[in-house]
């Protein structure tokens, strides 16, 4: 039989220490950590996380069984091993507030499908009260997670899970005999076979017999080229062509003052690389491990016995032919200190290899255009290092008309101040290139604008402008436009073409009212298209201009007039009419997801997730939450069978992630 505790001596303890003692009568509560409130978690949660596809392939990762060895680290982290390609260590953050992070030894590293896999798998684990152990100690995965800005887990030591310093190489061998020394060589030499031929690459570039070191170099860049990289994606084991060979075998040239050969051979790595990487290049690896040899060519370009100008030529000529970048350090060699005069002789070089080009560039391909133009860039540097400056702009002259490359030779007259040969250039080119190169056309029309505008010629860059938006009616042509006309205080009399136009056709300029005079470029002019109103632009204008009156107008009609409405962004037009028409922003979203659920994809569920989303916020928000579940409970009715749109809209409901798993 229990006694209560007589009250008498409650009633005449002090008020402090009764509520001590009924405090002390109540059940202890157990403090809650933040690994507690992820029980709580719910799928938005998630969402505001990572993105849906990293959401479902983590949601995939724990079904599949692939998170093991779950444990608790740093009281209220989670640590795991998650076999992907292969098998990595993940790291969750849990907070006391906001979604978690994670950390992973995977190529993604911050946030990924196995963080998202490790938070799902513990929380199974706690639906199922399943016990999470704490870390063990000496647990191999924490040096991979090792951060001096986190306190260490109390009780483990991780200092003590790692072998004690190493003594260094001069430790080792200091002290030993030369026989000892040499004794271990041999031995190394003989576990290992590189070790082997760097000896013997040294004891050729001592005795002078470099022919021996050029022959194995050459061997070396053979074997490396015609290797191609495999990989095997049962045990992701992988190969890639070994090139640190080729580079032990410069740099034993460059010891034995061989750089010439150096340079041949730079040469052949470079050509033979260059095939290697278009037919095999993974990932950048192989043009990355060819590239780590350049810095050698390079040092043998300062050492070599050529002409300085010489050096130079071999320079640009490796650029040039280099279309994977693995060439990219020698723009720092050709940006440095050279002579005058040795830039001169340079100039020299590349100005007898481009006339022979050009009877048959007109019949080249883009690449030898490209190609073309990049050596007539260096030229140019060259020149201009030499203080040829009057030879340029005739240069530019010859090459515009040869390869269309008008928008340089426009660049040197507008920077000299020759604006009227800057003019006539501009006109010469855009009817030589509209109809072949309309890129070309589009930046001479920019330079055209350029030289107007420092004339403060604001009539004309209106002008200009206004054919530059009839080329591209985004909204970015049409605040230009508006900033000049604004400038010639003309802007709404242009304001009402430009729209006029957009809605019928009818060019500005062929308008009653224009109030601009010709630019001299107006006949070139055609309008863009065949049909009218150009709807999307007249919406993305009135966006632009505030105006969701005139967006919902010509969004009303887009979708009447059939069947253009899927030019438009709809979502963009439900976002600016949301605070002045919210009934119909939501009515948008619907018809937005509607038509993506109809699609019948997983994909086309998370696209519909976005817009519904966007949907539910402004329904809330506006303290419709009951019509919200009504519309999401018609939705699951209407789909009842398409599970994935279900899981979907579990999450949109804000449904707890444990009972979903």
């Amino acid at each position: 039989m229990v006694c209560a505790r007589p009250l008498p001596d409650l009633v005449i303890l002090s008020p402090p220490t009764r509520n001590l003692l009924l405090e002390n009568d109540k059940p202890m509560q157990k403090r809650k950590t933040p690994l507690d409130r992820l029980a709580n978690l719910t799928w938005n949660d998630l969402d505001e996380w990572v993105s849906p596809r990293i959401l479902d392939r983590g949601r995939s990762y724990r079904k599949q069984g692939r998170v093991s060895d779950l444990v608790i680290a740093d009281e209220h982290d989670l640590l795991a091993s998650v076999r992907g390609t292969i098998e990595y260590a993940t790291w969750v953050v849990v907070d006391d507030d906001g979604p978690p992070s994670s950390v992973c030894t995977c190529p993604y590293e911050l946030d990924c499908k196995h963080g998202v896999a490790v938070v799902l798998e513990y929380l199974n684990h706690t639906e199922n009260d399943l016990p999470v152990p704490r870390v063990r100690q000496g647990d191999p995965r924490l040096d991979l997670f090792e951060d001096e800005s986190r306190e260490s887990e109390p009780g483990i030591d991780k200092a003590s899970t790692r072998p004690a310093s190493s003594p260094d190489v001069n430790t080792l061998l200091k002290g030993r005999t030369k026989a000892q020394l040499i004794e271990l060589v041999v031995e190394l030499a003989g576990q290992f076979p590189e070790i082997a031929r760097i000896l013997e690459d040294r004891w050729h570039a001592a005795t002078g017999n470099t022919e021996a070191l050029v022959a194995r170099a050459r061997d070396e860049i053979s074997a490396a080229a015609y290797e191609p990289d495999w990989h095997d994606r049962w045990d992701n084991r992988a190969e890639m062509p070994d090139y640190s060979k080729v580079r032990n075998k410069f740099e034993a040239l460059l010891a034995a003052e061989c750089a010439d050969e150096v340079l041949d051979l730079g040469g052949e790595l470079l050509e033979s690389g260059r095939h290697q990487v278009e037919m095999y290049n993974a990932d950048g690896v192989i043009g990355s491990e060819i590239a780590g040899c350049v810095p050698l060519i390079i040092k043998a370009l300062k050492q070599s016995s050529r002409d300085p100008a010489e050096r130079l030529a071999w320079a640009v000529d490796a650029i040039i032919e280099d279309d994977y970048g693995l060439c990219s350090d020698l723009a720092g060699y050709l940006n440095g200190r050279h002579r005058k005069a040795d830039w001169g002789r340079l100039a020299d070089i590349l100005l007898e290899r481009l006339d022979p080009m050009e009877s048959s560039v007109e019949t080249e391909l883009v690449s030898g255009r490209h190609a073309r133009d990049q050596m007539c860039d260096y030229t140019i540097h060259a020149l201009e290092q030499a203080g040829r400056h009057a030879e340029i702009i005739p240069l530019c002259e010859v090459e515009a008309r040869l390869t269309g490359s008008y928008c340089r030779l426009v660049d040197r007259l507008i920077d000299a101040r020759l604006y009227e040969e800057a003019e006539r250039w501009v006109r010469d080119g855009i009817l030589a290139v509209q109809e072949k190169w309309p890129g070309i056309a589009r930046r001479l029309h920019e330079q055209l604008v350029a030289v107007r505008t420092r004339q403060k010629d604001w009539h004309s860059v209106t002008g200009l402008q206004a054919i530059a938006f009839i080329h591209n009616s985004s909204t970015t042509a049409y605040s230009a436009c508006r900033k000049a006309a604004e400038k010639a205080d003309v802007w709404p009399a242009v304001r009402k073409s430009i729209l006029t136009y957009l809605e019928h056709g009818t060019l500005p300029w062929q308008q009653r009212g224009w109030p601009l005079p010709a630019t001299g470029m107006d006949s070139r002019v055609k309008p863009r298209r065949n049909d009218y109103p150009m709807y999307r632009e007249l919406i993305d204008i009135a966006i632009f201009e505030k105006e969701p009156d005139r967006v919902l107008r010509w969004y009303d009609k887009c979708l009447a007039a059939e069947p253009r409405w899927y030019e438009l962004n709809e979502e963009k037009i439900a976002k600016a009419v949301k605070d002045h028409a919210p009934d119909r922003a939501v009515a948008v979203w619907k018809h937005m997801a509607e038509r993506e659920i109809a699609q019948v994809k997983p994909k086309a569920y998370r696209a519909a997730a976005v817009y519904l989303r966007q949907a539910r916020d402004v329904l809330i928000s506006r303290k419709q939450r009951r019509e919200w579940n009504r519309y999401l409970q018609s939705l699951r009715d209407e789909h009842k069978r398409k599970y994935r749109l279900i899981e979907i809209l579990d999450r949109l409901a804000g449904k707890s992630i444990i009972r979903g798993l």
